[in-house]
């Protein structure tokens, strides 16, 4: 009988039959140049998220002027809906009906009419006495001729007329800020050397008719010249000038880059969360650092416009109205980067945020649970939402995000309207997932990955 032998034990490292049998010692070494290389990858995939996020956060601030910039000024109905409350602002038209007073009365020469005067009483035989003091009358005659334009002027600034004038002017004119900016002095807003002014003619137009319609014949003698207001007075309008021509050309492309490489950011880092988290709260103090800036730059703006050129509560007036529409933005998109980075916390595995989603899922679990015992049952409606809460949660929040990228121009009050109803359709959901009659329904949910 021939006697069994047992097949020899494999080789270890050596191939037998498709596999390759290790070691102890080589499967353990195995396993130390696996961890290894992950924790490279891992590292790799951080230092590439922490580099995007960088780059994201430095060209955020920039994206939202260039937005700014290029949307108030190439679209002409949002640059009218820019400039037209100046036309309202009492600084404004106080300095519009001064500066058109001195134009007028400027014109008018006084001593020719006083000595005008005094020849007349001369001829009639009038004492020396009387005709030697006629001359005196000039002072009260500018002044009483002063305090009459001004009120005429004042009338027309303050009316409709002017409100109307400045608009139409406006909107003609509506690459003026684009000229000024680029430096082309073309348009109604120009840069001139260290000087930026805005042109009043159709305004001064409009006075001289009136004025003409009052019986002041001679305003329609008025030149044409010297109808401007100076604006902003700045030794660094130069360099301004490139700063805004180059925002102006990233206007249609930077905000989009941004977006994307944030996105990229928190797609690349091996904790998703944790980054959007980081990439959300880095945004929002960048925001902040833009309205800091911005009051920084309104203290530079006020400092560098003389009184003499423009009184500095008009000179506020105009820079709060020009830059209100990018200040709403910044404080929208800081806004959305507080409700982001919130929702990113409230996702994680910290004890307060299990406990917010454990209260929310008692909350809506009693809810549905108190329909359900009233006769309203959900049924395979019900159950299936609650299988699948984490998916009908990202197209709510998903629907959400998209109704504020479609909004035009979104303010802190649309986010907080479409944070406000995207909260009540998730408690809707889970109502109505915990009123299927379903053991269970009103469960924890479950918690969120890293």
């Amino acid at each position: 009988m021939a006697s069994k032998t047992s097949p020899p034990a494999p080789e270890p490292g050596r191939d037998t039959g498709g596999e390759v049998v290790l070691s102890a010692e080589e499967h353990a070494h195995y396993r130390r140049l696996h961890r290894a290389a992950t924790v490279r990858h891992r590292k790799t995939r951080y230092a590439g998220a922490s580099l995007l996020l960088v780059i994201t956060l430095l060209l955020a601030p920039l994206a939202v002027v260039a937005a700014w910039v290029d949307n108030t000024v190439t679209d002409t109905d949002r640059y009218v809906q820019t400039v037209a409350p100046l036309a309202k602002e009492p600084a404004v038209q106080s300095v519009v009906t001064d500066r058109l007073t001195t134009h007028v009365v400027s014109n008018v020469n006084v001593e020719a009419v006083t000595a005008s005067l005094s020849k007349a009483l001369a001829d009639a035989g009038a004492p020396p006495a009387v005709v030697s003091q006629s001359a005196a009358l000039a002072g009260p005659l500018r002044s009483a001729l002063t305090s009459a334009v001004h009120g005429i002027v004042n009338r027309v600034v303050t009316s409709d007329v002017f409100q109307q004038a400045w608009v139409g002017a406006n909107r003609r004119a509506q690459s003026a800020v684009v000229g000024m900016l680029t430096g082309d002095n073309s348009k109604a807003v120009q840069a001139q050397g260290d000087k930026i002014t805005l042109d009043l003619g159709t305004v001064v137009d409009q006075v001289k008719q009136r004025l003409v319609d009052q019986g002041f014949e001679k305003a329609s003698a008025i030149p044409t010249p010297d109808k401007q207001i100076t604006l902003f007075e700045t030794a660094k309008l130069s360099k301004a000038q490139d700063a805004v021509r180059l925002l102006d050309i990233m206007g249609a492309w930077l905000p989009v880059l941004t977006v994307v490489l944030a996105a990229l950011a928190v797609w690349i880092a091996p904790a998703h969360r944790m980054m959007l988290l980081i990439t959300a709260s880095g945004i929002g103090v960048m925001m902040i650092v833009l309205l800091v800036g911005l009051a920084v730059v309104r203290r530079v703006y006020l400092d560098s416009v003389p009184p003499a050129a423009l009184p500095p509560d008009a000179a506020a007036v105009i820079y709060d109205t020009f830059i209100r529409f990018l200040r709403n933005s910044t404080r929208t998109l800081l806004v959305v980067a507080v409700v982001t980075a919130l929702a990113a916390f409230l996702y994680g595995p910290s004890r307060v945020a299990r406990g917010v989603r454990s209260l929310a899922g008692r909350g809506t679990g009693a809810a549905g649970r108190a329909l359900s015992g009233a006769g309203v049952n959900t049924g395979t409606t019900g159950r299936w939402l609650d299988g699948h809460r984490s998916w009908t949660t990202g197209v709510v929040i998903g629907l959400g995000a998209l109704a504020l990228v479609l909004w035009n121009y979104p303010t802190v009050g649309a986010v907080a309207l479409v944070v406000g109803l995207v909260v009540v359709v998730l408690v809707l959901l889970g109502v109505l997932a915990a009123a299927a009659g379903r053991d269970g329904a009103a469960a924890e949910p479950g918690r969120a990955g890293p």
